[in-house]
């Protein structure tokens, strides 16, 4: 019993020994990679400060933010891997320049391969990268555009006259509202007449799934958001497969694009015809299953960035009369019927309201974050190489109050034709993201905004209820307003 006893202290000792020898080596490891940057003075084994980010993101990337002001980075441990916070504009264009497979894989979130699977395409290199651009580009003619424009207004009335009789109750937060005036926008504007109600329906609570298992644990295991979140994806890529073989129909035919899916479609084809013809085989992604795939790409692009960006329109036109009351104005001038349709036409006179547009998109960057992974050593600085396979956070928000005349004040008038800061401080105007991966539905993310504002300041009027640090910014995952808008909506009467 004595020699039990004694042999189990011994391995008591012996283990005690090893885990504190592991311990050491991996705090060293990661003072090592952090070399003289900022960073904790402790990482928590395991989790580092992961647990942090999930239950305060905001304060946790403003912790980051502070700590990156002097030398333009910072560092951190989430879940045993080492990061780095990139606070400094240039240092952001550095990495978005070099999106290369041996350099920088963009991942969109930092268990992005987890969710979306590894030929989605965010993570493409290359010829094959360009090869879908190419495909992907007739999606954001002008002629596309204004096929999209019609269904953009006729979806923003349909939903602005469901908040007046809801308001009629009282103040209402607006967030949510936003979010399904997008999902429902994105549904006609993707995929048109493809999908019935019942799957919209369907479509709506797989959606919901994945938005939340992107702000979770990465826990794939029943019963956790995060498994909840992965086993919808495939979901939301089939029903959107079978309305892409729907498309492929019509345009086979020779009919007319209505939506998203039937622009791409018909470049599909017209690539798989050129293909048969030289006797070669279909190009990638040309199957019903991989367009559907590449359309949730647009959905999950389009749907929170863009609900973010219509919250933050409504702060700051709330915040700021004058500037609203000269969007009125320029309404009134453009449109002088508020319930006559928009054209492409009327939407290219909206200079103004573009200004504040771009004014809302610089300073609250929907997309604060733009995750990457290193697959090299990369000399970011003369002093300093990021490590192969840390994860690298350049913040466009960021680099929106880098440059920028009195960056923190919400001013449109700085994108005027005199100023132009949007031409002097580009590198800084990141929020579309640079280099290979810029966004490629940009123009139709303005397009959708500027209606918006424009739809919104002739048909509403909006009295905030404010509500103590109500403005401060919240992860959801990308950026709201902490306390969702809470206001109240009346119907504006023409004037």
């Amino acid at each position: 019993m004595e020699f039990g006893t004694g042999w189990w202290s011994e391995w008591n000792l012996i283990l005690g020994v090893a885990v504190a020898v592991w311990l050491v080596y991996e705090q060293l490891s990661y003072i090592l990679k952090g070399k003289h940057l900022p960073g904790p003075k402790f990482v928590i084994p395991f989790f580092g400060d992961g647990i942090r980010v999930i239950r305060d993101t905001t304060k946790f990337w403003d912790d980051q933010a502070k700590a990156a002001t002097k030398v333009g980075l910072s560092w951190n441990v989430l879940f045993g891997r080492f990061v780095l916070f990139v606070r400094d504009s240039e240092m952001s264009q550095k990495i978005f320049a070099n999106v290369k497979p041996d350099i920088f894989q963009l991942i969109g979130h930092p268990f992005g391969k987890k969710l979306f699977g590894e030929n989605n395409l965010i993570f493409l290199f290359g010829e094959e990268h360009r090869d879908l651009r190419r495909r992907l580009a007739p999606n954001f003619t002008y002629k596309a555009l204004g096929v999209y424009v019609s269904i953009q207004e006729r979806m923003i009335r349909k939903h602005v006259d469901q908040w007046l009789q809801l308001h009629k109750d009282g103040p209402k937060t607006t967030r949510l509202l936003l979010r399904d005036l997008n999902l429902e926008t994105s549904q006609e504007t993707f995929v048109g007449p493809y999908m019935d109600e019942s799957m919209r329906v369907q479509f709506k609570q797989d959606y919901t799934y994945f938005n939340t298992g992107l702000m979770t644990f990465p826990v794939n295991i029943p019963g956790f958001s995060f498994h909840e979140a992965k086993k919808a994806v495939p979901r939301l890529v089939q029903a959107l497969s079978f309305c892409a073989g729907k498309s492929r129909e019509r345009m086979s035919i020779g009919e007319e694009p209505s939506c998203l899916m039937d622009f791409l479609m018909e470049e599909t084809l017209r690539e798989i015809r050129e293909a048969e013809a030289a006797g070669n085989p279909p190009p990638k992604h040309s199957s019903d299953w991989e367009v559907g795939a590449l359309v949730f790409d647009f959905l999950f692009a389009a749907q929170d960035a863009s609900t973010s960006s219509l919250a933050w329109s409504l702060v700051f036109l709330e915040k700021h009369p004058e500037i609203l009351q000269r969007v009125r104005e320029e309404q009134r001038r453009i449109r002088p019927d508020s319930k006559a349709p928009i054209s492409p036409e009327q939407l290219k006179e909206m200079n103004y309201t573009l200004m504040v547009v771009k004014e809302v998109l610089r300073i609250r960057p929907p997309a604060t974050l733009v995750p990457h992974i290193a697959n090299s050593d990369f000399e970011i600085t003369d002093t300093y190489k990021v490590p192969k396979g840390t994860i690298v956070f350049p913040s466009l928000l960021e680099s929106s109050f880098q440059g920028f005349t009195d960056p923190y004040k919400f001013d449109p008038e700085r994108f005027s034709p005199e100023r132009q800061e949007d031409v002097l401080y580009k590198r800084n105007w990141l929020l579309f993201g640079a280099g290979p991966h810029q966004c490629v539905g940009q123009r139709y993310a303005m397009n959708h905004l500027t209606l918006f504002v424009a739809l919104v300041s002739t048909l509403l009027n909006i009295e905030r209820v404010r509500t103590p640090n109500c403005d401060d910014i919240s992860y959801t995952p990308t950026i709201s307003p902490k306390d969702d808008f809470l206001c109240r909506m009346t119907e504006r009467t023409a004037s």
